[in-house]
């Protein structure tokens, strides 16, 4: 049994994390330390202990992880507590505010045999899975081009904000679902284009991003904008035999904002029209369209691989050096803003 405990409990430990953690049997919530209790806006857990008390939490010597699920201003300090009381740490995305954050914290876990990672639970997102059915199938070809689309039409958001903050940025807060997608699936890239822009101005929030990943003559790009009164397809995968494209995301925020939660059976799960498109050419030279049937993603494999990793000793699939090349991307991708 992997015991567990929060550090935080707002929308994040509430929406993305318990509903999945309490569904594993070896895994147990112990303990949620909340700072504000009065401020408590989600109904508690039977049989998991509430407290105000950090240190409660953190001398606590049978919970082997604790999960920092803060404001991002907070996550360094609060990780190196949990690793200077030598349990290991999941930390919450955006996973530190620079590199250099980065680098001490895993050494210092480095040091101490302990594991850290940031939550990457869009590796589990069901369009990413399916995408990577559709190119492992082999149909499209070579690959020559992939595009990653993660779009809303919020322009309150940008219009509401009237100073510039690195860390509070739409790149910060976005691109590390779909930068970790494309790092973890094809790697180092060989060089980056960055178009980061401020589309309402300097001293204004970064609110539009489009970056360009080359690997050989593969390029994939990433791209996000608060002002998509309709959004683009969530994927589009070009390769020399054929295309294949994803028009809706991942459906488990959805279901979750609606709590409908993981114990339903078809949770996050995609109808018929929710499917991709594959076209292709096969070897007789004949034309398919075809839908392709959606992989069911869950977000609740970061804590089966955690689970694997602590108790029985796997390596840990969400690597420092991937987390690290994340970062410095990010910080190349904002420093010409003011």
């Amino acid at each position: 049994m992997l015991k567990i405990g929060f550090i935080g409990n707002g929308k994040s430990t509430n929406r993305y994390h318990l509903p999945f953690v309490l569904q594993r049997k070896n895994i147990k919530v112990k303990t949620i330390y909340q700072r504000n209790p009065e401020r408590e806006s989600w109904d508690r857990i039977a049989g998991v202990n509430y407290t105000s008390d950090l240190d409660e939490l953190l001398n606590d010597k049978e919970i082997q992880i604790i999960v920092v699920c803060t404001r991002m201003d907070s996550h360094y300090e609060y990780t190196k507590l949990v690793l200077d009381h030598n349990k290991h740490c999941l930390v919450e995305k955006p996973f530190m505010e620079t590199s250099e954050q980065a680098k001490e914290v895993f050494a210092i876990a480095k040091e101490k045999g302990l594991i850290i990672q940031p939550y990457q639970n869009r590796r589990f997102d069901s369009d990413f899975l399916t995408v990577q059915k559709v190119i492992e199938e082999g149909k499209l070809g070579d690959l020559l081009e992939v595009e990653m689309h993660f779009d809303y039409y919020r322009p309150e958001v940008p219009e509401s904000s009237h100073t510039f903050n690195p860390v509070e940025s739409f790149l910060y807060a976005h691109a590390t679902h779909t930068l970790d997608q494309v790092i973890s699936y094809f790697g180092k890239p060989d060089n980056v284009h960055y178009d980061v822009r401020q589309l309402l101005g300097h001293q204004r929030m970064n609110d539009y991003f489009d970056l360009d990943l080359y690997y050989g003559d593969l390029k994939v790009s990433v791209k996000s904008s608060y002002f998509r009164i309709k959004e683009r397809p969530s994927f589009v995968i070009y390769g020399k035999k054929g295309c294949f494209v994803k028009k809706t995301k991942d459906r488990q925020e959805e279901h979750l904002k609606l709590f409908y939660m993981p114990d339903n059976k078809d949770f996050g799960v995609d109808t018929i029209e929710h499917y991709g498109v594959l076209t292709y050419i096969d070897e007789e030279g004949t034309l398919h369209e075809e839908k392709v049937k959606s992989v069911n993603g869950d977000y609740g494999r970061v804590y089966d691989e955690l689970y694997e990793a602590i108790i029985n000793g796997k390596e840990k699939t969400i690597t420092d050096e991937q987390t690290l090349l994340q970062m410095e991307m990010l910080e190349t991708g904002i420093k010409n803003l003011k």
